[in-house]
């Protein structure tokens, strides 16, 4: 009888594969939301992301530094600057010797702009306290996520608004002189999603691991199972 040959699937490439995980790892860690989604395309692959990242964040100190963030639109300044050079980023493969600091870099730009805008506007120091620990857990979750070989949805990128769509949000408010409430409604909102998501994805997952090991306790011979029994009784 004459078979036909079985097609052989191709294994992925190590080296593809680990350059594929490395720029998806670093893209989650960068939390970039809608609007730098919405660009990517169009602003290709214009600026390196560490340098930018870096000249950003000195800007940034620089401006605090200088005394000029004091009341007014003059506050939108360091989201300006975050925007302008850290957007064109997006792009990028992020597989360079250094990219892995752009996230660091773009978390601490934004934790420092939150702060600054917060005490240039009075804002009570818990509220910031606060919304810098949402965004810190929701990047700590992530990190933690991504280790394990498990990918936040792609929607909770968009919901929680990325970094430029909160800076955006955050500097305007400021500008206008309303920066408190702004925070508080800001906060309130990232909190409740950035909760609920996270237990109800643990959950869910501890769900799915429990019914893995029972079926797999399920399809065990009972011979099996009395070995390991033993085994476990032997070690104990």
């Amino acid at each position: 009888m004459i078979t036909q040959p079985q097609a052989i699937t191709p294994l992925p490439d190590p080296d593809e594969e680990r350059r594929r995980v490395q720029t998806a790892r670093l893209l989650a860690y960068r939390d970039d939301g809608p609007l730098a989604t919405a660009l990517k395309g169009a602003l290709g692959r214009l600026l390196p992301p560490v340098p930018a990242a870096a000249v950003a964040l000195l800007a940034i100190v620089a401006a605090a530094v200088a005394g000029i963030l004091t009341d007014g639109p003059v506050l939108l300044l360091p989201v300006a600057v975050l925007l302008v050079l850290v957007l064109p980023t997006a792009g990028r493969d992020h597989l360079g010797r250094f990219d892995w600091l752009t996230p660091p870099l773009l978390r601490a730009a934004e934790f420092l702009t939150i702060i600054l805008l917060g005490l240039a506007e009075s804002t009570p120091k818990w509220l910031l306290f606060v919304l810098i620990y949402v965004i810190g857990y929701h990047t700590y979750d992530t990190v933690y996520r991504t280790r394990q070989g498990i990918w936040p949805p792609a929607w909770l990128y968009r919901a929680g608004l990325g970094w430029e769509v909160r800076l955006l949000i955050l500097g305007a408010g400021a500008a206008a002189g309303w920066l408190t409430p702004v925070a508080a409604v800001l906060t309130a909102y990232l909190l409740v999603l950035f909760a609920v998501e996270s237990i109800t994805s643990w959950v869910r997952l501890d769900k799915a691991s429990a019914l893995a090991q029972a079926d797999q306790d399920l399809e065990q011979s009972p011979e099996d199972a009395a070995e390991q029994a033993t085994g476990d009784a032997d070690q104990a």
